[in-house]
């Protein structure tokens, strides 16, 4: 679709599925509502396919060609609405992506909302803060989806406000199914999501109870040695690799769920773990980064630590022994995720944008409805 020149009420800039993640889910969701609520919403993807397709096989070439669109969809929609909502990470995606979005908003005029992700933010900073700071003192306003972004960025004197990330289930919990206990890993296959643990802790688990089973839904770049692991292990056979998922099917399988485990090393508000609260799946998860401030041991989740398996399948075999248990971090789980929900973050992010914008955003009364385009890929 071709550009529309007239003005928007808010820019969202972020990357939107395919292929499905964690910000991708975010940023189509916050789109999704904000339309909802009749606002003209922007969007500029960060994650645009590449033009011609063939460039994607050319590492240096595929960065420019992505870039220097970007930066043009970025320049004619700053111009046209009063906030911009940039959804931020670490690493390179800060610099190429979120940067120049700050950057060019801030210089058109448009009051800036970082809305930062990264649960790599304390190594990133540590490296990187000298360039990111000045960036960070262009916008108008940081928010962070938990509180331990929000203590991070306070070592580095920025206070952040909490903007809890948006959960939409859209499926009801599914009886389990008779003669098997399913664990679901719902994290993409990298060193930082750990899912090597997961296999260990579920081997020593799935040793001693013969009805259990084990799906994996994500890809990356060590699936191959996972495979593997899960041979060696002799648990192959119980064992799914779903790959990625677009995220209703996702959604379906751990509706399908007895537990969700999760084994990641670095972590900030992960979305499975909220989407399992709110469906009342019993969660088992690493104390990495911010889970702790989300959900609390004993009472909404089990938490253990970090690469240690033997505690993961001590955590599986007392979900799996304990329905009482189960049934109470269920309960506790669905009552949590109530604030993550479109009401609850509706009033935080209107405040937000009212404040950033010095009374430029104006909610839906004063909105005209019907979506804008900037660029390619809207939700």
């Amino acid at each position: 679709m071709s550009v529309q020149r007239r003005a928007a009420d808010v820019v969202v800039v972020g990357p939107l599925p395919p292929p499905p993640g964690g910000m991708a889910n975010q940023t189509q969701a916050l789109c999704r509502h904000l339309e909802a609520e009749g606002l003209r919403v922007a969007v500029v993807r960060t994650n645009a396919p590449y033009r011609p397709a063939w460039i994607a096989g050319w590492r240096g070439v595929r960065a420019l060609a992505r870039l220097l669109p970007y930066l043009v969809r970025l320049w004619e929609a700053a111009g046209r609405a009063p906030v911009m909502h940039v959804m931020a990470n670490s690493g390179w995606s800060w610099h190429l992506m979120a940067a120049p979005a700050v950057w060019i908003g801030s210089l058109r005029g448009c009051s800036v909302v970082v809305n930062y992700r990264g649960g790599q933010a304390a190594e990133f900073f540590a490296r990187q803060w000298r360039w990111v700071r000045p960036t960070l003192a262009r916008a108008r306003a940081l928010a962070v989806p938990s509180s331990f972004l929000q203590r991070v960025f306070r070592q580095y004197g920025r206070e952040a406000e909490i903007l809890p990330n948006l959960i939409e289930p859209g499926v009801e919990r599914c009886a389990p199914e008779g003669g098997r206990f399913l664990v679901l890993v719902a994290r993409n296959l990298e060193p930082i999501y750990d899912v090597a643990t997961a296999l260990e802790g579920f081997a020593r688990f799935a040793a001693r109870v013969p009805e259990a089973r084990l799906a994996i839904a994500g890809q990356g770049p060590e699936a191959g040695r996972l495979r593997a692991l899960a041979r060696r292990l002799g648990i192959a056979e119980r064992v799914d690799f779903l790959g990625a998922l677009p995220h209703a099917e996702l959604l379906r399988h751990l509706a399908r769920a007895d537990v969700l485990l999760n084994t990641s090393r670095v972590d900030n508000s992960p979305n499975a773990l909220l989407e399992a609260c709110a469906l009342g799946v019993p969660v088992a998860s690493t104390a990495a980064g911010g889970i702790p401030d989300i959900v609390e041991d004993g009472v909404s989740a089990l938490l253990f630590p970090c690469g240690d398996a033997p505690a993961a399948a001590a955590a599986l075999l007392r979900l799996y022994q304990d329905p009482a248990l189960r049934a109470r971090l269920a309960e506790q789980g669905r009552r949590l995720a109530e604030g993550y929900r479109w009401p609850a973050v509706r009033r935080r992010l209107f405040t937000l944008y009212t404040r950033a914008s010095g009374g430029r955003f104006r909610p839906a009364a004063e909105a005209e409805g019907g979506h804008l385009e900037a660029g390619e890929g809207a939700p």
